[in-house]
């Protein structure tokens, strides 16, 4: 190894101390917030514009779509606060982001009748957010 400008030697071992987050925490918490800025505009959508998502007849889970606006809303606001957390490696972030993706997952599928092709993708980022989550949390 060549020495360093005044003898020091940079030292290849130890650990890793800047702020970026790597590895599991920069995989899975950038999803989450994507999927979370996904839902805020899907949120903002139902609640400034009513007529853009088609409504069906008979359906169970049928609320009207201001309320769904707003649900989606608070969603994709918790999955930003927790895909940050997620980055951070705060110690909660990973046991939050598996509960409000599931939260987002279901919120999805029941939004499914009003608009399938955006509700089925969020729901695919959110069971790949789920997966990862659950896997780095056992491990």
């Amino acid at each position: 190894m060549a020495d360093m400008p005044g003898g020091a030697r940079q030292s290849k071992t130890g650990t890793r101390n800047d702020a970026r987050p790597s590895g599991p925490a920069l995989f899975f918490g950038v999803p989450l917030i994507i999927s979370g800025v996904l839902s805020v505009l899907q949120g903002i959508t139902g609640i400034a514009r009513d007529s853009l998502y088609g409504v069906p007849r008979e359906y169970e889970y049928r609320f009207d779509l201001t309320a769904w606006g707003w649900i989606h809303l608070i969603v994709g606001v918790a999955l930003v606060i927790t895909g940050v957390a997620v980055l951070r490696a705060m110690s909660w972030g990973r046991r939050a982001g598996v509960s409000i993706a599931a939260i987002s997952l279901i919120t999805q599928f029941m939004f499914i009748p009003y608009y399938p092709l955006w509700s089925i993708s969020v729901m695919a980022l959110d069971l790949i957010i789920l997966w990862g989550l659950a896997r780095i949390a056992v491990a």
